[in-house]
């Protein structure tokens, strides 16, 4: 057989995985996912193939059967050590063997191993799994099939099983991908959005309850597949009842009703700056290499600046860089003052990702090793790309700590371990955001912020009212944290029997302060049959996850034997057990050398080496490095000629600048190539093109793209240099945080108060003389008209931007107040003259 034909890696070895499909449905918050991976052996013979790839931390793997010709086998749950023996029994004997088994690392990483495939066989494996989906921001739910595995950060002393597999720019992979979605929802569907292409939305059902859609092809694996659902009644309080398998054994978990309830919980809580003053506010931001990719260092720094400017006066704050080593701003947290804040924004802006590895568990240490401030509430707010392979060493120590803080995380680019990212906010009482493609960094800090201001919530407990002769065993543990208008699950066992027209309730019970509040749920007793037994799963997967975290905490043996015991008889497989099956039927035995083949996973980091080495021999130059970390193949490309000379090795001369000053003065985007092909782009000849001078825009924009692009990257012909302005261009009028407002947050005082000074006046399009002569008092500080006009000027050109300005408007209202009393109306009223705008004095509290 010929040795060059067919799919291969990037070492030119044969890959025998050809496709994988994907089909997904989604009943109202919960999703199933069936994932068929086919085989092909093109080569001479018997090959073991092994796949590693990201799995949602949150799901559950419920089944996994082979197709090896017309036989189906169906894999078993084993404990994981007896499963391994069987497989490599199986392969020592002769016989096809397939494993699937979840990495003791981090549950977000699975190892598929295919055992004893014959040449010029074909197999397919089909893997099934159901998950919760996220609630987001804007009410969103979110899917997310992740495909992209980076290499994660693994201390010494560790093991990580990302080094396994081989990892291939994404989009180099040699298989391919296709997904179907299907959508069940309780009320209409308003729309279905994603980062990739998709079909439009096909509605299959008069009222709006039903949709399918597909992604289109070529998808290049060079990103997480994002789905956003939004429902036009999303967040409605609901109670499922599932029944049980009828052929299970009375008791056991398959056997019994399950139930899923959906809380949002209306404490009427809100944001209080009041008491926020009291609490401890401490940032830690990952510094390592990784954070250089699509600037994501840039994007933590500029919402830390949001961040330090929304805090309130009489809090203390400190702020961690890490990487493989770390620092502290402050030796410990400091009072928000002027003073600390001016000195803590002077660190921020020169924070780079220079900082080596992703070692984060000694920051932790130290925070977690300093005494919480007596009355101050800790609140812990972690951003990292997520890129490490301790993930359970470091939710164990946030779970050990838990009681002395609040952990808010954000998982930061493509790739981010969603184990590491909810591990963390869920051990800590907290809340996780996802931060992917063109999302806003800012506005879901400020949710957390938010979050982070409320008041604590304590006493918490379910309380369950159901008819004699029923027992409720709750299978997810109690809720620890509770936030004003966000989702709870609570999946509980009932056992016993009960007549359907008969109802049951539950009630949640907490406290906010000394107020004692409660959310009742009342439903019916009738359960509906789900071949799928979805529910079951995921309430298996939540008591699993629970014995898990008994067990790393030290718990005796019998604490694994129950994790073993409920993973095999739900199907659910956990860090304890894995999937098996073996292809018995087969009689006669495959001969000969065993060929090892491991697929090549999705990763992004890789990018700019690979790509750079094509045109440079030995180390290219740092700022190429830094260009080409910028260029995924999928994003909008943008081309301007090389200046110098044609020949010889490409001269870095058609910078960012270069390109941001023709676009000002031509005040269009410059040519776009959304081929990506790298070739020629025929335009017009403009100033740059002849060599004219520019002027350097005076823009923050301009500022934070620069840092990111020191120079062009050289085309494969050497005669055009391509740029891939990661989003600060092709974005600028849609999504991109605005230079004007990025400055105007700057210059605002800790107080929340600004100054009338030419920086302010500049961003407002006036001058000094101007604004001075129009403010309605004579005498008096002029601070105090130069803050209206700030906050009016939020209000009526950055009214989209508003969840991110927010509590920095807030904070300028309150200063307000004390200066001159609550009535602002005259100063309202002739903001709006001089600025022309129509803010409603409503707007500012009045």
């Amino acid at each position: 057989m010929d040795n060059n034909s067919g799919l291969r890696t990037l070492n030119n070895d044969p890959v025998p995985l050809k496709s994988v499909s994907v089909e997904v449905e989604v009943q109202g918050h919960v999703a199933s996912v069936s994932s068929c991976l086919q085989y092909e052996n093109q080569e001479s013979g018997p090959v073991e193939v092994v796949f590693i790839f990201p799995m949602d931390s949150s799901a559950a793997v419920c089944r996994f059967r082979a197709r090896i010709g017309s036989t189906e086998v169906e894999a078993q749950v084993r404990e994981k050590t007896q499963a391994r023996e069987q497989y490599d029994d199986a392969l020592s004997s002769g016989q096809q063997a397939f494993l699937l088994e979840e990495s003791e690392e981090s549950e977000d990483v699975f190892r598929l191993s295919v055992g004893s495939l014959p040449p010029g066989e074909t197999a397919s494996v089909t893997l099934t799994y159901v998950t919760e989906l996220a609630v987001q921001a804007d009410k969103a739910l979110r899917f997310c099939l992740p495909t992209v595995l980076n290499p994660r950060y693994t201390p010494a002393g560790c093991k990580s099983i990302t080094t396994e597999a081989a990892g291939a720019l994404s989009g180099d992979l040699p298989y391919t991908l296709s997904l179907g979605v299907h959508v069940y929802s309780p009320s209409q569907i308003k729309s279905i959005e994603s980062n990739c292409p998709l079909t439009p939305v096909e509605l299959l059902s008069q009222d709006s309850t039903e949709a399918q859609v597909r992604l289109l092809p070529g998808y290049r694996f060079d990103r997480d597949v994002e789905l956003l659902l939004y429902y036009v009644q999303p967040h409605l309080p609901t109670a499922i009842l599932e029944a049980g398998q009828p052929t299970a054994k009375p008791g056991d978990l398959m056997g019994d009703t399950v139930a899923l309830l959906s809380f949002y919980p209306d404490s009427k809580a809100v944001t209080s700056p009041s008491k926020a003053s009291s609490k401890e506010f401490i940032f830690l931001v990952d510094c390592s290499g990784s954070m250089s990719v699509m600037g994501r260092i840039d994007t933590a720094r500029d919402s830390l600046l949001l961040l330090l400017k929304s805090l309130p006066i009489g809090c203390r704050f400190n702020i961690y860089g890490f990487g493989s080593t770390h620092e502290s701003f402050f030796h410990e947290s400091v009072e928000y003052s002027q003073k600390m804040v001016n000195s803590a924004l002077k660190k921020v802006k020169s924070m780079e990702a220079n900082l080596g590895g992703t070692e984060i568990l000694g920051p932790l240490k130290e925070i977690y090793s300093k005494p919480c401030l007596p009355s101050h509430p800790r609140q812990l707010f972690i951003f990292t790309d997520g890129e490490v392979g301790n993930t359970k060493a470091v939710t164990d120590l946030v779970k050990m700590n838990a009681g002395s803080h609040r952990c808010f995380s954000f998982g930061i680019g493509e790739g981010a371990s969603a184990a590491l990212v909810n591990g963390m906010a869920k051990e800590g009482s907290g809340h996780a955001q996802f931060i992917t493609g063109t999302d806003r960094l800012q506005a879901k800090v400020m949710q957390s912020l938010q979050f982070s201001m409320q008041p604590e919530v304590s006493d918490i407990s379910v309380q369950w009212d159901v008819p004699p002769g029923v027992a409720v065993t709750p299978l997810s543990p109690p809720p620890t944290v509770l936030f004003h208008g966000q989702r709870l699950l609570v999946y509980a066992q009932f056992t016993g029997q009960s007549h359907s027209s008969m109802d049951g309730s539950v009630t949640l019970h907490y406290k906010l302060g000394e107020e004692s509040l409660k959310n009742k749920l009342t439903f019916n007793m009738k359960s509906e049959k789900d071949s799928s037994l979805l529910l079951h799963r995921l309430g298996a997967r939540a008591a699993i996850e629970a014995l898990e975290g008994e067990v790393r905490e030290g718990g005796d043996e019998s604490i694994t034997e129950k994790v073993v015991a409920l993973s095999t008889q739900s199907g659910v497989s956990s860090s304890h057990t894995a999937f098996i099956a073996v292809h018995a039927e087969n009689k006669q035995p495959i001969e000969g050398p065993l060929l090892h083949r491991t697929v090549p996973r999705a990763m992004l980091e890789d990018r700019s080496r690979h790509f750079c080495g094509a045109l440079y021999s030995g180390t290219p130059p740092q700022s190429l490095v830094k260009a080409c970390d910028l260029v995924p193949r999928n994003e909008h490309i943008y081309h301007l000629p090389v200046t110098g000379k044609e020949s010889g090795k490409p001269k870095l001369g058609a910078s960012l600048r270069q390109i941001w000053g023709r676009f000002r003065r031509e005040n269009r985007k410059p040519q776009l190539d959304r081929s990506c092909s790298r070739r020629p782009v025929q335009r017009k000849a403009t100033q740059i093109d002849r060599g004219e001078p520019f002027e350097r825009p005076d823009t923050d924009l301009y500022r934070r793209a620069s840092r990111k692009i020191d120079g062009a990257v050289p085309s494969l012909d050497g005669k055009m240099a391509s740029v891939c302005v990661a989003g600060a261009l092709s974005r600028r009028d849609q999504d991109d945080w605005p230079g004007d407002l990025l400055r105007l947050i700057d210059l605002q005082n800790a107080d929340g108060s600004w100054e009338l000074d030419q920086s302010l006046v500049s961003i407002l399009g006036k001058n000094k003389e101007e604004v001075a002569k129009t403010s309605p008092v004579e005498s008096g500080s002029s601070s105090v008209w130069a803050t209206v006009l700030a906050v009016l000027w939020l209000h009526g050109h950055m009214a989209r931007f508003k969840d991110e300005w927010l509590l920095v408007a807030q904070k300028a209202v309150s200063w307000i107040k004390t200066q001159i009393g609550a009535d602002m109306s005259r100063f309202v009223s002739s903001g709006n003259s001089l600025l022309g705008l129509q803010v409603e004095p409503k707007a500012l509290g009045q």
